[in-house]
């Protein structure tokens, strides 16, 4: 497997020389964090897209889900792309840019101090993007992990810290930028691979193209979701949690920080009108191929073990890739996992050396300390992500998609009605805000026990319940962000809002800060 090795050593030798080649132009917090004066609308949208789908979706999401729902899963994908990324970047990214501008914003919680007037909601969402962001980073280091192992016979642990190695390097050298330049080479890996992958399973002899296309309509496998007759309550069943899963992933990603991030960086309209294309037809390609992929594993049935559906995307892979390409594949899924955890990690490095130490300090403090505190942030952040990633892969307390959904759940539940109402509608308000944020966090604890109960009978341990609870993420997290936007709305109705001073410079077009 030399050329395969060849291959992955050129990749990492590669974001270490993107590391060198940043290290200069990260002079400030501003460069750190948003890449000075905004990146062009390719960069923006590989780094949305690269951000958006990372190793969880091969290793976990794609060939769970594939197994689940057949052909029909693919309709994840499909959604992914038309509203995760085209209804996403039409409806948010102008607006996104013009108020952040207009308020000199770095961070969706400074966004929600100005925006709210309250430096107590900047500090409390702060506090809930870094830590729930931590789970979010776990999964994608044990995602990664667990396909080296399968397809290398490397142990999972090793490729953990080497990630965290690569990463934390042109993260905390090269910051935001090196991120971006990054992504967008990624972005490029993540394209052909994802092809060759699929041209290579529909090649396979499992397969045959149309001949395993046409044995998965025949087991109810085909393109659209057959009702589930299994003994289960309505909301969790086949249809029910295709739908939410649906909703998660594609509307999810309005209220998650690092998704959003990218709207403030990009340079100006006519990037944004580029961002809206490109970052569509990345997602359709990535998201439609990935979850095709693993609706193709039950026809590999007896050739791989079918039980562990988080693993039979890299069991397919190990099958089916010549070597010599395997190298290749390996770095698409590698590439998908340093992309986001770039991401991730500035997100949340930035929440506590801007918001909290920034934000909260009674001394006024130089840019230089927040640029170095962030950088300190960031590699503290890593080492809390895979200290959680290696107490998983020792122990395996929980599965990876249920370690990303539940933070992606919570996140946008807390963030979706407050940030998404509040960029359109001058009505919202600091106490509906509060009320998302913490009713969010309040219902989701409520909701992991209950759901957990009514999956395993009222008369189950209380460990068990929880457990089963937690594998309910994806409809807690639509019920959650459901609950954001129709408290934001209605509590806004009856509360104070902002002062006319901080509206108008939110929304009268004559504010500076307009994208040209």
């Amino acid at each position: 497997m030399w050329l395969d090795i060849l291959v992955l050593v050129i990749f990492a030798l590669g974001m270490v020389g993107i590391a060198v080649y940043t290290r200069n132009k990260a002079k400030n917090s501003s460069d750190f964090l948003m890449a000075g004066k905004g990146l062009n609308g390719w960069m923006s949208a590989f780094a949305y897209g690269t951000t958006y789908f990372s190793a969880v979706i091969f290793v976990g999401y794609a060939g769970q889900f594939g197994q689940a729902y057949g052909l029909s899963a693919t309709w994840i994908g499909i959604f992914n792309a038309v509203l995760g990324a085209l209804v996403a970047w039409l409806l948010l990214a102008k607006p996104t840019k013009n108020m952040t501008t207009r308020l000199q914003v770095k961070t969706m919680p400074s966004f929600f101090g100005k925006r709210y007037e309250s430096k107590g909601l900047r500090g409390m969402s702060a506090v809930i993007v870094f830590i729930f962001l931590i789970p979010y980073g776990a999964s994608v280091y044990n995602g990664l992990s667990a396909l080296f192992q399968i397809v290398f016979g490397i142990d999972g642990w090793i490729i953990i810290l080497a990630m965290a190695v690569i990463t934390g390097l042109y993260i905390c050298v090269g910051g935001y930028l090196a991120t971006s330049l990054s992504d967008f080479i990624q972005g490029l890996i993540m394209l052909v691979g994802v092809i060759i992958m699929t041209v290579f399973m529909l090649n396979s002899d499992y397969v045959n193209w149309g001949e395993g296309i046409k044995t998965l309509m025949q087991n109810d496998h085909g393109w659209f979701i057959t009702v589930s007759h299994d003994n289960v309550p309505w909301l969790f069943d086949n249809t029910a949690t295709l739908i939410s899963l649906i909703i998660l992933t594609s509307v999810g990603v309005y209220g998650l920080p690092q998704t959003v991030h990218k709207y403030y960086t990009v340079r100006d309209k006519k990037a944004i009108k580029q961002g809206v294309i490109v970052s569509t037809a990345f997602a359709l390609i990535i998201g439609f191929c990935a979850y095709f992929i693993g609706a193709l594993g039950s026809l590999f049935e007896g050739a791989i073990d079918l039980s562990q559906t988080g693993n039979i995307i890299p069991n397919m892979v190990k099958l089916v890739i010549p070597a010599g390409l395997l190298g290749l594949i390996a770095v698409l899924i590698l590439s998908a996992s340093m992309s986001t955890l770039g991401s991730v990690t500035l997100s949340a490095s930035s929440v506590i050396s801007v918001d909290l130490y920034q934000g909260f300090s009674k001394k006024e403090i130089g840019d230089k300390k927040i640029t170095l505190t962030t950088r300190i942030v960031c590699f503290a952040f890593i080492l809390i992500s895979i200290a959680i990633a290696l107490i998983n892969y020792f122990f395996n307390i929980a599965a990876i998609t249920s370690l990303m959904s539940f933070s992606w759940g919570t996140l946008s539940g807390c963030f979706l009605g407050p940030f998404v109402i509040g960029l359109r509608s001058k009505k919202v308000t600091k106490t509906a805000s509060y009320i998302s944020m913490i009713g969010t966090l309040i219902l989701t604890v409520a909701l992991i026990i209950v759901f957990g109960y009514w999956g395993i009978g009222w008369e189950g341990s209380f460990g068990a319940a929880i457990k089963s609870g937690v594998s309910r993420s994806a409809q807690i997290g639509v019920i959650c962000m459901a609950y954001s936007l129709i408290s934001t709305f209605i509590v806004s109705l009856f509360t104070k809002k902002p002062s006319e001073e901080t509206l108008y410079q939110c929304f009268d077009k004559e504010c500076e800060g307009l994208v040209k």
